[in-house]
């Protein structure tokens, strides 16, 4: 598969009050077209510090990125962000918060009708054209993270990136765009870098799982092969040994570095 993020030597500092804080150090990691990727690791890690990096949002201060090829100098359409804070507008409808986005992005070279139907499109995609009209303050949170996704996927993005996108949502609300986003993921083909602190979200989603060593100046320790046969059923998954073994070994690596920590 073709390389879509190539990240070479990158590294993160920060200017605080005590000095220089360096978030992340010596990250290596290709990313290929299609794939689901997630990053975990321990709180202060750098798991969302490298989510910006790739995002744009956040500039290396040594290292390069690369988005297809072109190094990656500020956000871009081609790059869409879904937050664990849905960040929607409370004045506008749900419609209207992802024709927004549309129209950023496709305005100058579509009609109001082809930007309608787009909008419309997406939002069929997650389920969501009975509650186009609502407003924010009218759905439930996790409606609003739908709506999120929708903008995102509106954009045609070559890449999606999610920063803990259900981490605020009740565990069923969860399980339930966890199986979604599974549907759209393999509808749109969209390759998907995601943040996750859930080791059960990390294995049903991905295709490798990212784990990263504790910070300050955080690198990669492992990279997991998730190996399971798509489409995946979180039932069938359940009593899937491959799915056991992914599971222990992010545990296990999460004890780990946990213990080193607190030692």
């Amino acid at each position: 598969m073709k390389k879509i993020v190539q990240i070479e030597n990158a590294e993160m500092s920060f200017t605080t009050k005590q000095g220089s804080y360096t978030a992340l150090t010596g990250i290596n990691l290709t990313i290929r077209e299609g794939e689901f990727v997630t990053l975990i690791g321990h709180s202060g890690c750098g798991k969302s510090t490298l989510l910006n990096l790739i995002s744009g949002l956040t500039l290396p201060t040594a290292g390069i990125l690369l988005c297809d090829g072109r190094e990656i100098a500020g956000p871009g359409p081609e790059r869409a962000v879904v937050f664990q804070n849905h960040s929607l507008l409370p004045w506008l409808t749900c419609f209207d918060n992802v024709y927004l986005g549309v129209e950023r992005v496709f305005g100058r070279k579509e009609g109001a009708a082809k930007l309608k139907k787009r909008t419309e499109e997406t939002l069929a995609l997650v389920g969501l054209t009975h509650a186009e009209a609502k407003f924010p303050n009218e759905i439930s949170g996790g409606m609003k993270q739908r709506v999120g996704i929708a903008r995102a996927l509106a954009m045609e993005p070559k890449i999606l990136l999610m920063d803990e996108p259900f981490g605020a949502l009740d565990a069923l609300t969860r399980a339930n765009l966890q199986d979604e986003l599974l549907r759209i993921v393999a509808g749109t083909g969209a390759t998907t870098v995601m943040v996750t602190h859930d080791v059960d979200e990390a294995v049903l989603l991905s295709d490798r799982v990212v784990m990263l060593e504790n910070g300050p100046a955080a690198s990669i320790g492992e990279i997991l092969e998730v190996g399971l046969a798509r489409p995946r059923d979180r039932l069938a998954l359940a009593h899937d040994p491959r799915y056991a073994e992914c599971r222990a070994a992010i545990l296990e690596f999460l004890y780990h570095k946990q213990l080193q920590h607190a030692a």
